[in-house]
Protein backbone atom coordinates (compact mmCIF):
# COMPACT_ATOMS: atom_id res chain seq x y z
CA UNK A 1 0.00 0.00 0.00
CA UNK A 2 1.32 3.62 -0.91
CA UNK A 3 2.15 5.39 2.27
CA UNK A 4 1.45 8.99 2.34
CA UNK A 5 2.25 11.48 4.90
CA UNK A 6 0.25 14.70 5.16
CA UNK A 7 2.07 17.76 7.26
CA UNK A 8 -0.61 20.08 8.50
CA UNK A 9 -3.15 17.75 7.75
CA UNK A 10 -5.89 18.98 9.76
CA UNK A 11 -6.37 22.59 8.53
CA UNK A 12 -8.28 23.42 5.82
CA UNK A 13 -7.33 21.39 2.60
CA UNK A 14 -6.38 18.76 4.91
CA UNK A 15 -10.04 18.26 6.08
CA UNK A 16 -10.92 17.00 2.40
CA UNK A 17 -7.48 15.99 1.22
CA UNK A 18 -6.66 13.19 3.94
CA UNK A 19 -10.27 11.44 3.61
CA UNK A 20 -9.86 11.18 -0.55
CA UNK A 21 -6.49 9.82 0.00
CA UNK A 22 -7.94 7.37 2.32
CA UNK A 23 -10.81 6.49 0.09
CA UNK A 24 -8.43 6.12 -2.93
CA UNK A 25 -6.41 3.13 -0.77
CA UNK A 26 -3.60 5.33 0.67
CA UNK A 27 -1.67 4.28 3.87
CA UNK A 28 -2.29 7.81 5.56
CA UNK A 29 -0.42 9.36 8.14
CA UNK A 30 -1.62 12.70 9.19
CA UNK A 31 0.85 14.99 10.95
CA UNK A 32 -0.08 18.02 12.58
CA UNK A 33 0.47 19.90 16.46
CA UNK A 34 -2.57 18.28 17.59
CA UNK A 35 -4.43 21.34 18.53
CA UNK A 36 -7.03 21.46 15.93
CA UNK A 37 -9.46 19.05 14.45
CA UNK A 38 -10.43 18.58 10.66
CA UNK A 39 -13.44 21.60 9.75
CA UNK A 40 -16.15 18.56 8.56
CA UNK A 41 -16.22 15.19 10.51
CA UNK A 42 -15.46 11.64 7.70
CA UNK A 43 -14.87 8.35 8.83
CA UNK A 44 -12.11 7.87 6.66
CA UNK A 45 -10.17 9.46 9.73
CA UNK A 46 -10.86 6.82 11.70
CA UNK A 47 -7.85 4.70 9.65
CA UNK A 48 -5.35 7.45 9.73
CA UNK A 49 -2.45 7.26 11.76
CA UNK A 50 -1.98 10.69 13.58
CA UNK A 51 1.05 11.74 14.98
CA UNK A 52 1.87 14.82 17.00
CA UNK A 53 4.97 16.69 15.95
CA UNK A 54 5.74 20.65 16.85
CA UNK A 55 7.02 21.60 13.45
CA UNK A 56 8.72 24.87 14.91
CA UNK A 57 10.43 23.85 17.97
CA UNK A 58 11.90 20.41 15.62
CA UNK A 59 13.24 22.24 13.00
CA UNK A 60 15.19 24.14 15.78
CA UNK A 61 16.70 21.08 16.70
CA UNK A 62 17.15 20.09 13.76
CA UNK A 63 14.84 17.18 14.37
CA UNK A 64 11.83 17.49 11.85
CA UNK A 65 13.13 16.33 8.54
CA UNK A 66 14.82 13.35 9.61
CA UNK A 67 11.08 12.14 11.80
CA UNK A 68 9.71 12.62 8.47
CA UNK A 69 12.08 10.35 6.63
CA UNK A 70 11.67 8.10 9.29
CA UNK A 71 8.04 7.45 8.28
CA UNK A 72 8.93 5.88 4.96
CA UNK A 73 6.51 7.76 3.17
CA UNK A 74 6.38 7.44 -0.81
CA UNK A 75 4.65 10.39 -0.96
CA UNK A 76 5.22 13.64 1.44
CA UNK A 77 2.42 16.79 1.32
CA UNK A 78 3.55 19.69 3.05
CA UNK A 79 0.75 21.81 3.74
CA UNK A 80 2.10 24.54 6.43
CA UNK A 81 5.94 25.24 4.94
CA UNK A 82 6.30 28.89 4.93
CA UNK A 83 10.07 29.67 4.86
CA UNK A 84 12.93 29.27 2.43
CA UNK A 85 14.72 27.25 5.56
CA UNK A 86 12.12 25.20 6.71
CA UNK A 87 11.97 24.04 3.13
CA UNK A 88 15.63 23.34 2.71
CA UNK A 89 15.35 21.37 6.50
CA UNK A 90 12.93 18.89 4.75
CA UNK A 91 14.41 18.71 0.85
CA UNK A 92 17.71 18.07 2.03
CA UNK A 93 15.97 15.40 4.36
CA UNK A 94 13.82 13.71 2.13
CA UNK A 95 16.15 14.00 -0.80
CA UNK A 96 16.97 10.20 -1.89
CA UNK A 97 13.91 8.76 0.26
CA UNK A 98 10.47 9.89 -1.53
CA UNK A 99 9.08 9.54 -4.59
CA UNK A 100 6.52 12.23 -4.93
CA UNK A 101 6.90 15.82 -2.64
CA UNK A 102 3.96 18.09 -2.97
CA UNK A 103 4.03 21.79 -1.67
CA UNK A 104 1.24 24.26 -0.85
CA UNK A 105 2.46 27.83 -2.30
CA UNK A 106 0.25 30.84 -3.15
CA UNK A 107 -1.02 32.53 -5.91
CA UNK A 108 0.22 35.43 -4.09
CA UNK A 109 3.86 34.22 -5.31
CA UNK A 110 3.24 36.47 -8.59
CA UNK A 111 2.96 39.77 -6.66
CA UNK A 112 0.83 42.47 -8.86
CA UNK A 113 -1.35 40.74 -12.10
CA UNK A 114 0.10 42.29 -15.09
CA UNK A 115 -1.66 40.06 -18.24
CA UNK A 116 -4.86 38.34 -17.13
CA UNK A 117 -5.52 35.78 -16.30
CA UNK A 118 -2.02 35.16 -14.96
CA UNK A 119 -0.11 31.97 -15.80
CA UNK A 120 1.63 29.64 -13.84
CA UNK A 121 4.72 30.83 -15.88
CA UNK A 122 4.65 34.80 -15.86
CA UNK A 123 7.42 36.27 -14.46
CA UNK A 124 6.71 36.92 -10.53
CA UNK A 125 7.57 39.97 -8.40
CA UNK A 126 5.93 39.24 -5.16
CA UNK A 127 5.99 41.65 -2.13
CA UNK A 128 5.66 41.50 1.38
CA UNK A 129 7.29 38.69 3.18
CA UNK A 130 4.37 35.67 2.97
CA UNK A 131 4.70 36.46 -0.95
CA UNK A 132 8.36 36.61 -0.71
CA UNK A 133 8.96 33.89 1.19
CA UNK A 134 6.68 31.26 -0.80
CA UNK A 135 8.48 32.30 -4.26
CA UNK A 136 11.51 31.40 -2.90
CA UNK A 137 10.32 28.36 -1.74
CA UNK A 138 8.94 28.13 -5.08
CA UNK A 139 12.35 28.84 -6.66
CA UNK A 140 14.43 26.38 -4.56
CA UNK A 141 11.65 23.11 -5.17
CA UNK A 142 12.16 23.91 -8.87
CA UNK A 143 15.32 24.35 -8.81
CA UNK A 144 16.27 20.99 -6.82
CA UNK A 145 13.26 19.21 -9.29
CA UNK A 146 15.30 20.29 -12.49
CA UNK A 147 19.37 20.01 -10.97
CA UNK A 148 18.99 16.77 -8.83
CA UNK A 149 15.49 15.48 -9.93
CA UNK A 150 13.58 15.73 -6.67
CA UNK A 151 9.70 15.17 -7.61
CA UNK A 152 8.66 18.28 -6.11
CA UNK A 153 5.05 19.81 -6.95
CA UNK A 154 3.97 22.92 -6.42
CA UNK A 155 0.55 23.83 -5.69
CA UNK A 156 -0.74 27.37 -5.50
CA UNK A 157 -4.42 27.91 -4.18
CA UNK A 158 -6.45 30.89 -4.16
CA UNK A 159 -8.37 32.70 -1.55
CA UNK A 160 -9.41 29.19 0.14
CA UNK A 161 -13.08 28.79 1.55
CA UNK A 162 -15.67 26.17 2.80
CA UNK A 163 -17.84 25.20 5.83
CA UNK A 164 -16.33 26.22 9.20
CA UNK A 165 -13.98 29.16 8.34
CA UNK A 166 -14.41 32.74 7.87
CA UNK A 167 -14.41 33.83 3.96
CA UNK A 168 -12.82 36.52 1.92
CA UNK A 169 -15.72 38.92 2.03
CA UNK A 170 -16.60 41.34 -0.82
CA UNK A 171 -15.01 44.09 0.98
CA UNK A 172 -11.80 42.27 0.63
CA UNK A 173 -11.25 41.43 4.08
CA UNK A 174 -12.30 38.85 6.74
CA UNK A 175 -14.92 40.67 9.37
CA UNK A 176 -18.25 38.73 9.14
CA UNK A 177 -19.78 41.97 9.33
CA UNK A 178 -19.42 42.57 5.30
CA UNK A 179 -21.91 39.81 5.01
CA UNK A 180 -24.01 40.89 7.46
CA UNK A 181 -24.49 43.92 5.84
CA UNK A 182 -25.84 42.85 2.84
CA UNK A 183 -28.17 39.91 4.48
CA UNK A 184 -29.68 43.36 6.00
CA UNK A 185 -29.98 44.68 2.78
CA UNK A 186 -28.15 47.88 3.73
CA UNK A 187 -25.36 49.78 2.04
CA UNK A 188 -22.12 48.01 1.84
CA UNK A 189 -19.34 50.73 1.28
CA UNK A 190 -16.46 49.20 -0.68
CA UNK A 191 -12.73 51.00 -1.82
CA UNK A 192 -12.25 52.48 -5.31
CA UNK A 193 -14.91 51.15 -7.80
CA UNK A 194 -15.47 47.53 -6.98
CA UNK A 195 -13.36 46.62 -9.67
CA UNK A 196 -10.64 45.34 -7.99
CA UNK A 197 -10.25 40.95 -8.10
CA UNK A 198 -10.02 38.17 -5.76
CA UNK A 199 -9.62 34.63 -6.70
CA UNK A 200 -11.40 32.28 -4.52
CA UNK A 201 -11.34 28.51 -4.49
CA UNK A 202 -12.95 25.58 -2.34
CA UNK A 203 -10.46 23.50 -0.16
CA UNK A 204 -12.02 20.33 -1.61
CA UNK A 205 -11.40 21.86 -5.47
CA UNK A 206 -7.44 22.36 -3.97
CA UNK A 207 -7.86 18.42 -2.45
CA UNK A 208 -8.72 17.67 -6.31
CA UNK A 209 -5.96 19.12 -7.50
CA UNK A 210 -3.82 17.43 -5.08
CA UNK A 211 -4.81 14.06 -5.94
CA UNK A 212 -4.67 14.83 -9.65
CA UNK A 213 -0.95 15.90 -9.16
CA UNK A 214 -0.36 12.33 -7.72
CA UNK A 215 -2.32 10.44 -10.23
CA UNK A 216 -0.35 12.23 -12.75
CA UNK A 217 3.42 11.90 -11.16
CA UNK A 218 4.97 12.12 -14.71
CA UNK A 219 3.04 15.39 -16.03
CA UNK A 220 3.40 17.24 -12.40
CA UNK A 221 6.56 16.59 -11.18
CA UNK A 222 9.19 19.77 -11.32
CA UNK A 223 5.87 21.74 -12.10
CA UNK A 224 3.18 24.40 -10.55
CA UNK A 225 -0.06 24.70 -10.68
CA UNK A 226 -2.91 27.19 -9.71
CA UNK A 227 -5.27 26.04 -7.49
CA UNK A 228 -8.16 28.67 -7.96
CA UNK A 229 -12.08 28.53 -9.26
CA UNK A 230 -12.46 28.78 -12.92
CA UNK A 231 -12.93 32.81 -12.71
CA UNK A 232 -11.92 35.31 -10.68
CA UNK A 233 -14.63 37.89 -9.00
CA UNK A 234 -14.65 41.83 -8.88
CA UNK A 235 -15.35 42.92 -5.70
CA UNK A 236 -18.53 44.97 -6.92
CA UNK A 237 -19.74 41.81 -8.79
CA UNK A 238 -19.16 39.48 -5.32
CA UNK A 239 -21.21 42.09 -3.53
CA UNK A 240 -23.85 42.18 -5.93
CA UNK A 241 -23.55 38.62 -6.19
CA UNK A 242 -24.25 38.20 -2.71
CA UNK A 243 -26.96 40.71 -2.08
CA UNK A 244 -29.00 38.84 -4.52
CA UNK A 245 -28.21 35.46 -3.03
CA UNK A 246 -29.46 37.48 0.18
CA UNK A 247 -32.79 38.20 -1.10
CA UNK A 248 -31.79 42.02 -1.87
CA UNK A 249 -31.04 44.24 -5.01
CA UNK A 250 -27.41 45.42 -3.99
CA UNK A 251 -27.00 48.99 -2.13
CA UNK A 252 -23.31 49.80 -2.63
CA UNK A 253 -21.28 53.01 -2.48
CA UNK A 254 -17.84 53.45 -3.34
CA UNK A 255 -15.13 55.67 -1.87
CA UNK A 256 -11.03 56.32 -2.94
CA UNK A 257 -9.31 53.50 -0.76
CA UNK A 258 -7.63 56.10 1.81
CA UNK A 259 -11.12 57.74 2.64
CA UNK A 260 -12.89 54.22 2.95
CA UNK A 261 -9.83 53.02 5.27
CA UNK A 262 -10.50 55.97 7.71
CA UNK A 263 -13.63 54.07 8.83
CA UNK A 264 -12.03 50.38 9.14
CA UNK A 265 -10.17 48.98 11.92
CA UNK A 266 -6.47 49.08 10.59
CA UNK A 267 -7.34 45.38 10.63
CA UNK A 268 -9.56 45.12 8.07
CA UNK A 269 -7.75 48.10 6.12
CA UNK A 270 -4.80 46.26 5.98
CA UNK A 271 -6.22 42.96 4.34
CA UNK A 272 -8.20 44.97 1.96
CA UNK A 273 -5.18 46.83 0.75
CA UNK A 274 -3.12 43.41 0.50
CA UNK A 275 -6.01 41.94 -1.75
CA UNK A 276 -6.85 44.79 -3.84
CA UNK A 277 -3.15 45.21 -4.22
CA UNK A 278 -2.51 42.42 -6.03
CA UNK A 279 -5.90 42.11 -7.67
CA UNK A 280 -5.61 38.10 -8.05
CA UNK A 281 -6.95 36.11 -11.69
CA UNK A 282 -5.08 33.30 -12.32
CA UNK A 283 -5.34 30.32 -15.30
CA UNK A 284 -6.50 27.10 -14.39
CA UNK A 285 -5.70 26.14 -17.98
CA UNK A 286 -2.21 24.18 -17.42
CA UNK A 287 -3.72 22.22 -14.58
CA UNK A 288 -6.65 21.32 -16.70
CA UNK A 289 -4.31 20.07 -19.56
CA UNK A 290 -2.27 18.47 -17.51
CA UNK A 291 -3.84 17.24 -14.23
CA UNK A 292 -7.67 17.04 -15.60
CA UNK A 293 -8.40 19.85 -12.88
CA UNK A 294 -12.12 20.77 -13.02
CA UNK A 295 -13.17 22.42 -10.35
CA UNK A 296 -16.40 21.49 -8.95
CA UNK A 297 -17.36 25.23 -7.69
CA UNK A 298 -17.51 28.36 -8.56
CA UNK A 299 -16.00 31.35 -6.58
CA UNK A 300 -19.60 32.38 -5.93
CA UNK A 301 -20.86 28.76 -4.67
CA UNK A 302 -17.49 27.79 -3.04
CA UNK A 303 -18.41 30.84 -0.79
CA UNK A 304 -21.95 30.83 -0.39
CA UNK A 305 -21.64 27.54 0.94
CA UNK A 306 -19.20 28.65 3.32
CA UNK A 307 -21.80 31.92 4.43
CA UNK A 308 -24.62 29.08 4.20
CA UNK A 309 -22.47 27.16 7.39
CA UNK A 310 -21.98 30.72 8.74
CA UNK A 311 -25.63 31.58 8.85
CA UNK A 312 -26.72 28.03 10.13
CA UNK A 313 -24.21 28.36 13.23
CA UNK A 314 -25.34 32.06 14.15
CA UNK A 315 -22.11 34.08 12.91
CA UNK A 316 -23.89 35.99 10.81
CA UNK A 317 -27.35 37.53 11.68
Amino acid sequence: MTRAVVIGATGHVGTYLVPRLVEAGYDVVAISRGQAKPYSPNRAWDDVEMLTMDRSAMEKDGSFGPAIRALKADIVIDMICFTLDSARHLTDALTGHVSHFLHTGTIWTHGFSMVVPTLEETPKRPFGDYGIQKAAIEAHLLDEARRKGFPATLIHPGHIVGPGWAPLNPAGHFNLSAFSTLALGETLVLPNFGLETVHHVHADDVAQMFMGAIANWRASTGESFHAVSGGAVTLRGYAEAMSRWFGHEPKLEFLPYETWARDRTPEDAQATWEHIARSPNCSIAKAQRLLGYEPRYTSLEAVQESVAWLMANGRIG
